[in-house]
């Protein structure tokens, strides 16, 4: 083992110092400060490489490393690798980049593996002419292979290596400079060249660094599993994040198929687009059209429903707000919601009985949505009010109407991002009518009555949700 230098760093910020703190002196988060062990490098200029490992610095790397202008760097060569699901794709802004290096992270079981090893068939099977590296940490050669025949990614060009011995991972990279290589993960490779357990923050600094290092100089594409922690932000060193090119959370309910990709750092395309899969025992599906993943299918209008239109990336999402309003038996009413934000929930029902004339205060509340979808932003309040109404007045909500907006506490209905282009999905799904805020410039959308409302009170008007029923 070589002989190492001890500091200690944050694993949240960053931060570094030749003491330790309880408190990080940058970002003040308690309890983040580590001990960290660095080899000393050696006297020549290079680093001299392990035995079966190849040096960090290569002449590749050396030459690439020469300074010239920008208007002479030359992109045209430079082609992105297509994985094969178009979602996929979408997310990381029209394939993967040669020489990137990409951290998938996710909770335990959410198909992370499952993706990347499809991922990895894919670009096998329609690169004949090269190869896939996929080196596991986690599971043996033969454990892959069940794996891969049962979601149909068993290609003779698909290589399996099982080691968690970083010198090996980055032998086998140089020696087949494969098409697109997949780590899984970064928590399971250890360096012999630092101190430390597998997964804290110094291994997995140095595995990725090792890896960047490597995919940069061989122009290899690298695919990096990560782990996250109890409260959903990847485990290891904040920079971590930092050294990649991409990072991606793959997130999803266990409880429902759906599983949604989003980028949460992109050095080679947006930040803002989602892909939606499905989970299937045979593997996962690509969904190119998630526009009924969040509406019920009964078609008879029921009391306590409403629908709106949400924002998730570039992609307009139907999701259908259901309310179920009781009379209370408890001295403090109960609220209950999923897939709405309980705060905003309180709000709304003060301001529907300040500005609506509805008085929810002494009843149960229950709010949800459908199929896990997601109704937390502002553009939600106007469905979420409405379904609110309906129930309590027990008058239904044509399944054909819409609402989109923000409710202010003074009772204003308020405009929206991206308004016209929600509509424009309205109309596309057959929705007929859409309440929402007034338009600075007028907009016609063949097949949908639009109808403007300035307040709350027009709103239950025009849904003629004014009177108490029965």
């Amino acid at each position: 083992m070589a002989k190492s230098n001890v500091s200690y760093v944050c694993t949240e910020c960053g931060w570094t110092g030749a003491k330790w703190f309880g408190r990080c002196p940058e970002c003040g988060q308690w309890g983040t400060i580590e001990e960290f062990h660095e080899a000393r490098p050696a006297a020549s200029s290079q680093r001299t490489a392990a035995p079966g490992r190849t040096s960090r610095t290569t002449p590749t790397a050396v030459a690439l490393s020469a300074a010239q202008p920008i208007t002479d760097v030359d992109t045209a060569s430079v082609t992105r690798v297509p994985t094969g699901f178009g979602e996929f794709d979408r997310v990381l802004g029209g394939g993967i980049v040669p020489g990137s290096v990409v951290l998938i992270a996710g909770e335990p079981g959410i198909g992370k593996s499952t993706l990347l090893l499809e991922t990895a068939g894919n670009i096998a099977r329609h690169t004949p002419s090269g190869n896939v590296l996929y080196i596991s940490g986690e599971e043996s050669q033969a454990q892959v292979r069940l794996r891969a025949s049962r979601i149909d990614a068993v290609e003779a060009n698909l290589l399996l290596a099982s080691t968690t011995d970083l010198a090996t991972a980055l032998g086998l990279i140089e020696q087949h400079r494969p098409a697109l290589a997949i780590v899984d993960s970064a928590q399971t490779i250890v360096s012999q060249d630092v101190d430390g357990i597998s997964g804290g923050s110094t291994q997995v600094r140095e595995v990725a660094s090792a890896l960047i290092d490597t995919a940069k100089s061989l122009d290899v594409p690298v695919l990096l599993v990560g782990h996250v922690t109890k409260d959903g932000s990847i485990a290891g060193p904040r920079t971590l994040e930092h050294l990649v090119d991409v990072v991606c959370q793959f997130e999803g309910e266990p409880q429902t198929a759906l599983r949604l990709l989003r980028a949460v750092k992109n050095r080679f395309g947006p930040t803002d687009e989602v892909g939606c899969f499905d989970m299937s025992g045979v593997g996962i599906e690509e969904v190119t059209d998630p526009a009924g993943l969040f509406l019920s299918s009964n078609e008879t209008p029921v009391d306590g429903t409403c629908v709106t239109f949400t924002l998730d990336g570039h992609r307009s999402l139907p999701v259908e707000v259901q309310a179920l309003v009781t009379d209370s038996v408890l001295p403090t009413p109960r609220r209950a919601v999923n897939g709405v934000d309980a705060n905003r929930i309180a709000m709304l029902v003060a301001v529907l009985y300040r500005h609506g004339g509805l008085s929810l205060l002494s009843r149960d509340l229950y709010i949800s949505t459908i199929a896990g979808g997601v109704a937390k932003e502002p553009s939600c309040d106007l469905a979420i009010v409405a379904a609110l109404a309906s129930a309590a007045t027990s008058t239904p909500i044509a399944r054909s109407t819409c609402a989109v907006g923000e409710i202010s506490l003074t009772g204003q209905v308020r405009p929206v991002p991206r308004l016209e282009y929600r509509l424009r999905e309205a109309a596309r799904l057959g929705f007929t009518t859409a309440l929402v805020p007034p338009m600075r410039t007028s907009a016609s959308i063949p097949g949908l009555r639009i109808v403007e409302v300035r307040s709350l009170r027009d709103a239950l008007d025009a849904l003629k949700l004014t009177k108490r029923g029965k």
